[in-house]
C-alpha cells in the first residue's frame, strides 16, 4: 500500500520540537505533518529511562493513529533514552535528534565546546558515547535545570530566564568555549537571549536543519517521499495549554487540545 501522501508525525516532551518542524516543512513544503507536544509530562530530563520508554511508545502509538508514515522524535531525551525500543518494537521508520557534537569539536579553534542539554541527554549511553568520540576536545557539559518548564509556561523572556542564562552560560565563556551546541529542541527558542549573553564570535549550533536532511534522505530511501501538488495540511495537537503552543506556532495554524 502507498503511504506516500500520509504525514510525517512528530513528537516532543512539548513545544521545544516545533524548532524541529519548523525545519521539516521549509525543507519539505508538500509533506503533511502531525505534531504532538506531551507538554503534560514536560520535561523529560529528569525523568528515569523506563518512564521515557513509556511516553515515547504511548506519543508514538498517538501519532501512528493519525497514519504517520515515519515518526520524528523530536526530542533530544526521548532519543537518547528510547530510540533503540522504538525501533526495536515499531515497524515504522524512526528518525532521532543528537546533540550536534560532532561539527562543533570538528571546527573549533580552542579545542573547547559547550553543550547545554537536560539531565536525561546528557546522562544517556548514547550522548556518553558520542562524547567519547572526541578526547582532543574539552566539551563543557552544562544541564539547564528550569529552562524548559519556563519555555512550556511561556516565559522565553522573563528575568527568571535571564538569570538562569546567565548562570549556565558564563562558566562555559570563562572556559573558552567557541562553539554552543543547544541539546534539547526547546533550547532554539532562546537563541536571541542567549545571544545577549555570549561574546560575538561564539557558534551556536542546534539540529534542526540536520533532522530535516535525515527525514528527507529517509523517506527517499523507503519510497515514502511525497510527490504530489497539494495544499498540504499541518496539524498540531497537545495535552496541556493549547495557548503556548498556538503562541510558537503562529496564528497560521491550530492548535488543538487532545487526551491522550
Amino acid at each position: 500500500m502507498d503511504k506516500s501522501t500520509n504525514p510525517i508525525g512528530l513528537f516532543d516532551s512539548g513545544i521545544g520540537g516545533t524548532s524541529i518542524w519548523k525545519e521539516i516543512h521549509r525543507l519539505l513544503p508538500n509533506e503533511d505533518t502531525v505534531y504532538l507536544a506531551d507538554s503534560k509530562n514536560a520535561p523529560y530530563g529528569p525523568r528515569s529511562k523506563d518512564e521515557i520508554i513509556d511516553l515515547s511508545f504511548k506519543n508514538t502509538d498517538y501519532l501512528l493513529s493519525k497514519g504517520s508514515k515515519i515518526i520524528v522524535v523530536a526530542c533530544n531525551t526521548a532519543t537518547t533514552n528510547a530510540i533503540e525500543e522504538l525501533r526495536a518494537n515499531y515497524d515504522v521508520p524512526f528518525i532521532g535528534i543528537e546533540p550536534a557534537i560532532k561539527p562543533a569539536a570538528i571546527h573549533t579553534k580552542t579545542n573547547a565546546i559547550g553543550i547545554l542539554a537536560t539531565q536525561g541527554t546528557l546522562s544517556s549511553e548514547l550522548f556518553n558515547k558520542t562524547v567519547a568520540g572526541f578526547t582532543n576536545v574539552d566539551v563543557i557539559e552544562q544541564v539547564g535545570t528550569g529552562l524548559v518548564t519556563l519555555i512550556e509556561n511561556g516565559q522565553l523572556e522573563s528575568e527568571e530566564m535571564h538569570e538562569l542564562l546567565e548562570k549556565y552560560l558564563h562558566p562555559m565563556i570563562a572556559a573558552n568555549i567557541d562553539y554552543l551546541v543547544l541539546g534539547c529542541s526547546h533550547y532554539p527558542y532562546l537563541v536571541p537571549q542567549i545571544r545577549k549573553i555570549v561574546p560575538e564570535h561564539l557558534t551556536i549550533i542546534d539540529s534542526g536543519e540536520a533532522v530535516a536532511r535525515q527525514t528527507k534522505k529517509i523517506l527517499q530511501k523507503h519510497g515514502l517521499l511525497n510527490t504530489k501538488e497539494h495544499n498540504a495540511f499541518q496539524e498540531f495537537y497537545t495535552n496541556a495549554n493549547p495557548a503556548v503552543l498556538q503562541n510558537i506556532i503562529g496564528t497560521e495554524y491550530s492548535a488543538i487540545k487532545t487526551d491522550f
